[in-house]
């Protein structure tokens, strides 16, 4: 007689047995986005593939250990917070972060996603609030991005550039030209690079514009200080 087929494993053994390299998890103020202000769990993520030239998480790229996603899980439910967000480094290049993403939407979270333009969103489980930034010139990485992921941006999802000069600030205000995608998302923001350009000079050239975009600040760089990490 043939062999009786294996059985699958258990949600309970998967979730103890399946692991994600993490280089913290920490509760603290969202500092971006059209969530900012409200308590947020973050769980950032080991390994980066782009290299930016303003990227201030560095540390992400190597530093981290391997943990089960039961003990990610356990951590998050421990600061009693219903906002989480996944970052990096690069969240996306590890591939189980798309059972830890649909394990904490199935737990009652609101989960957001932090991931460049350089990365296929498609897979992202759709409760996911996908917040992708596209690579202005000024990152060194705009090569990178992939336009494939354009026409997959929904109401869930925010684009992102992080502006550093007034020609990223061009850049970017070109590729809202003409183009489907911002009005299917629920916001375009511009970003500027801390410390690199005025914000009086990109909220001026926004207005003169009438571009439809949400001016961003980091947040937390303004309440501790801007190198400060698990914040």
């Amino acid at each position: 007689m043939p062999a009786a087929p294996a059985l699958a494993e258990s949600p309970a053994a998967f979730l103890e047995t399946t692991t994600l390299k993490i280089n913290e998890i920490f509760y603290s103020i969202q500092g971006e986005s059209t969530f900012a202000g409200q308590p947020c769990v973050f769980v950032r993520l080991t390994a980066c593939d782009l290299r930016c030239t303003y990227c201030d998480t560095e540390y992400a790229f190597y530093e981290g250990k391997k943990r089960t996603l039961a003990d990610i899980l356990a951590e998050v439910r421990s600061h009693g917070c219903p906002l989480v967000e996944v970052t990096g480094g690069e969240p996306l290049l590890q591939k189980n972060v798309h059972p830890l993403m649909a394990a904490l939407a199935d737990a009652g979270y609101t989960v957001l996603l932090e991931t460049s333009g350089a990365h296929d969103i498609a897979p992202v489980d759709p409760r996911v609030h996908r917040i992708m930034d596209l690579k202005c010139p000024g990152s060194g990485e705009a090569a990178r991005n992939l336009p494939g992921n354009l026409p997959l941006l929904g109401a869930r999802d925010e684009v992102k550039f992080v502006i550093g000069s007034l020609d990223d600030y061009a850049w970017a205000k070109a590729q809202l030209a003409g183009a489907a995608w911002p009005g299917k998302v629920a916001a375009v923001l511009f970003s500027p690079v801390f410390g690199k350009i005025d914000l009086l000079t990109l909220a001026t050239a926004i207005l003169e514009d009438r571009l439809p975009v949400r001016l961003q600040v980091q947040m937390h760089k303004l309440i501790w200080d801007p190198k400060a990490r698990g914040v």
